[in-house]
């Protein structure tokens, strides 16, 4: 989740560079730096910790250019540390990166084949030589550029700048944000609008796959084919609703789309993509010596610590007790000696989980909260914080907390895997590898937001939804149903599959849409089975697979949702789009209040 600014310019860009990092520095501030083309010559300035101390820099040794691109750092690979600062340099080639290079192991090895020689510990470097490389065979850098995006995997937000040309930034995006501001005889690139607003009122959203080329009188955006596109542009100024919402209707739709960004963010804070390990935490607890593991949450909190247990149990052979707060605190529930408490919350001030929390802290158990508020009540009192990096999350629905909620006790269960020697080092990698894939994942599924908002215009017409699932897709069930009734005022249940027949199938006519939740797994075959039960019975059956999973249902569905062919372990992350898609568009149809929901509220803090 790092900051990304550029900017082509007629006076010396590196203070309003500075300027605007500063409005970025929310998202991230472990390092900085600016580089810019002075008389054809690419210089920098890079600085570990917070923006100050580049600033200091740049007053001790200032850059003139007035063409440069400027970045604020949130590790993912690589510590912080000024040699793993952006931007990075090679050859003729400046670049600053948001986000993650899923196949940077595998280009790095291709490139030091080539005799390339890396500085720094980061995925972004790969970029870098990979254009220097294609500038070297003779490519122009437009054409160098475009032919190295093509080869990158992941989900990114990029902006280059090349030796020699002091009229040329391009800028990437598949998944981060990016954005062109407009001005008089000047251009602009951001993460955020607002970064940008000083500048320029007039705004344009780079889509997913689009890349631009961008100079001072003008703007060339292009798809991933280099085929010519064009996108909106967009008045910023004294319309706070562009401000805060970008080019969304709600804060609920873009904090579903900002997804990507804010799962690799979380991810980045837990695992470390360079060694394919875990980092280590400061844990109040030895995973090795703890018999039992309990998780209390309300709400969508909880259903991310139900997934969590499919994993804890699946991969670190770790029992798991997990209750809803206002059960748990009332239950009086017997600690073992060897335990430890876990407590999942958004805001970090839910009553009910605070009164949970604190009975654990009288039975002597160490706590872990699992919050997107660090400053919160609940974080205090914990033993530990293990942050959600979500970001300020508005819409009352919970969309990105929870997806990064599974992203910290995923990245968690490997840990604890890992620590009790229940995984191997090889499968240690081989998950944090399928969890550095999760946010192109998550990326690919918002580009289906067509078809799911066609689906959604049949479901406003009807007063109730069954949805279904079995493991880990149980929990994203009751997560869909939630959803959905929370914002659209529709009356929906999630059920495990295998429960249909003691029950719910009394329910199944015509009339009756039930949507499955079914990636093609270990279990698939079992899931089908309860899809020919509704069937049977006349059921509008609302599908969400993976191509294999489409092709061996073997059913006439209403409506298949093909996603991705996703890796088993992190299908709840992925798959947990598009039920959020699907309440989402259901409820704009019904125009019900969707970021205020009647009756509730952000953080419940009463019982």
């Amino acid at each position: 989740m790092c900051g990304i600014v550029g900017i082509v310019g007629q006076t010396p860009v590196a203070p309003l560079i500075v300027d605007a990092l500063k409005r970025l520095e929310y998202r991230g501030y472990d390092s900085a730096g600016v580089a810019t083309v002075e008389r054809g010559e690419l210089s920098r300035r890079r600085a570990e910790g917070k923006l100050v101390n580049l600033e200091r820099r740049l007053e001790a040794e200032p850059l003139s250019g007035t063409i440069g691109i400027g970045h604020t750092r949130w590790a993912t690979h690589g510590v912080p540390n000024e040699t793993n600062a952006h931007p990075h340099f090679s050859d003729q080639v400046a670049i600053v990166h948001n986000g993650i290079i899923e196949n940077f192991a595998e280009l790095r090895d291709e490139l030091k084949r080539d005799g390339y020689v890396f500085q720094s510990q980061t995925d972004t470097e790969v970029v870098a030589h990979l254009i220097s490389r294609e500038l070297r065979g003779g490519e122009k850098p437009i054409e160098a550029a475009h032919n190295a995006l093509k080869r990158l995997q992941g989900a990114f937000a990029l902006a280059i700048m090349f030796k020699g040309d002091e009229d040329l930034i391009i800028g990437a995006r598949n998944g981060p944000p990016l954005a062109v501001g407009h001005g008089q005889g000047e251009m602009y690139l951001g993460s955020d609008a607002i970064a940008l607003a000083p500048f320029t009122n007039s705004i344009t959203y780079l889509e997913d796959g689009d890349w631009a080329v961008v100079r001072r009188n003008k703007v060339q955006i292009f798809d991933m084919d280099g085929n010519p596109v064009k996108r909106q542009r967009q008045q910023s100024v004294g319309t706070s609703y562009l401000v805060d919402k970008g080019n969304h209707r709600h804060f609920m739709e873009k904090e579903i789309h900002e997804q990507p960004e804010v799962i690799s963010h979380t991810l980045a804070h837990y695992l470390d993509f360079t060694s394919g390990r875990t980092r280590e935490m400061a844990l109040p607890f030895d995973f090795a010596k703890l018999d039992r593991l309990a998780v209390s949450a309300c709400g969508t909190a909880y259903l991310a610590g139900l997934v969590g247990k499919y994993w804890f149990e699946r991969y670190a052979r770790l029992p798991v007790d997990i209750d809803i707060a206002s059960e748990f605190r009332y239950r009086e529930m017997p600690l073992a000696k060897n335990s430890a408490a876990l407590f999942v919350s958004q805001s970090g001030e839910t009553a009910d989980t605070l009164a949970s929390l604190r009975y654990c802290r009288s039975e002597g158990v160490p706590i872990g909260a699992i919050v997107n508020v660090r400053e919160s009540t609940i974080a205090r009192e914990s033993n530990v914080t293990l942050p959600t990096l979500a970001g300020p999350e508005i819409g009352v629905a919970s969309t990105k907390a929870f997806t990064c909620q599974l992203s910290v006790l995923a990245s968690l269960a490997v840990h604890a895997a890992a620590e009790r020697g229940t995984i191997d080092e090889e499968e240690e990698k081989r998950l944090v590898r399928q969890l550095s894939e999760a946010p192109r994942f998550a990326s690919q599924v918002l580009k289906l937001d067509g078809q799911i908002e066609k689906v959604a215009r049949e479901l406003a017409k009807v007063d109730h939804v069954l949805y279904l699932g079995r493991d880990t897709s149980y929990p994203l069930a009751m997560e869909g149903a939630l959803k959905l009734k929370e914002i659209s005022y529709i009356h929906a249940e999630g059920y495990a599959a295998g429960e249909l027949k003691h029950g719910p199938i009394a329910l199944i006519d015509e009339n009756m849409p039930v949507i499955v939740i079914a990636p093609h797994d270990r279990i698939f075959e079992k899931t089908v089975s309860n899809m020919q039960e509704v069937a049977a019975r006349g059921g509008r059956i609302i599908l969400i697979t993976d191509e294999t999973g489409a092709k061996r249902a073997g059913i006439e569905t209403f409506e298949t949702i093909i996603l991705p062919d996703v890796p088993e372990f992190i299908a709840p992350i992925v798959y947990a789009l598009p039920v959020q898609l699907l309440a989402y568009y259901t409820a704009v149809q019904m125009g019900t209040d969707v970021d205020q929901p009647r009756n509730l509220a952000k953080s419940v803090t009463v019982e």
